[in-house]
């Protein structure tokens, strides 16, 4: 099989589709979609967000963000999120039509139709390549309680998530279960 050269391109796939959400001045609510983060530890995550953002600001100040898995039912309130930009649009938030409520846990926001948040206070912000690596400690997840299974499980089908294609820009449908981590591999053992 022959393999093309395409040079440096961020191609992985699947990328996560994350809501960023953060307080700004007068604790205005604002939303960012990044694909560029992701769990780094097993109480961290890992953001890069370019300085420029409204959302690096907003995290830079407060010291908090939620992040949020983007389910299907919101595709539409997702993308808008990565179109529009904070500095530019004042009621970016409100356009959706979507609600917010204060997290118990950190100074940000908990978007109430996204299924999955992580609440996370800020550990250490590095820049990096004219970006900012951001670190966040999991304070606690909080979960639609549609989203989970008998065992009080998150299942996955129930979430009903998208993820980002880095190759052609799409977001795909995700949900089939085609393997079992740690046990379908052992037959190489």
């Amino acid at each position: 099989m022959m393999k093309k050269d395409l040079g440096v391109k961020p191609y992985l796939f699947p990328m996560p589709v994350l809501m960023i959400a953060t307080y700004g001045e007068n604790d205005k609510v604002d939303v960012m979609n990044m694909a560029w983060g992701g769990i780094c530890a097993s109480n961290m995550v890992a953001l890069n967000i370019s300085e420029g953002h409204k959302t690096a600001k907003n995290i830079k100040a407060r010291g908090a963000f939620t992040l949020s898995v983007a389910d299907m039912e919101h595709l539409a309130e997702a993308d808008f999120f990565g179109i529009a930009s904070g500095n530019k649009m004042e009621d970016k938030f409100e356009r959706t039509g979507m609600h917010a409520v204060q997290s118990s846990r950190v100074d940000a926001p908990i978007i109430e139709e996204f299924p999955v948040t992580l609440e996370c206070k800020v550990v250490d912000i590095q820049p990096c390549g004219g970006e900012l690596h951001i670190v966040g400690e999991i304070v606690n997840v909080c979960v639609e309680e549609k989203v989970l299974d008998s065992e009080g499980k998150v299942d996955p089908k129930k979430v009903n998530a998208f993820v980002f294609d880095q190759f052609q820009s799409g977001y795909y449908a995700i949900g089939e279960k085609v393997g079992q981590a740690w046990e379908s591999g052992k037959k190489f053992m």
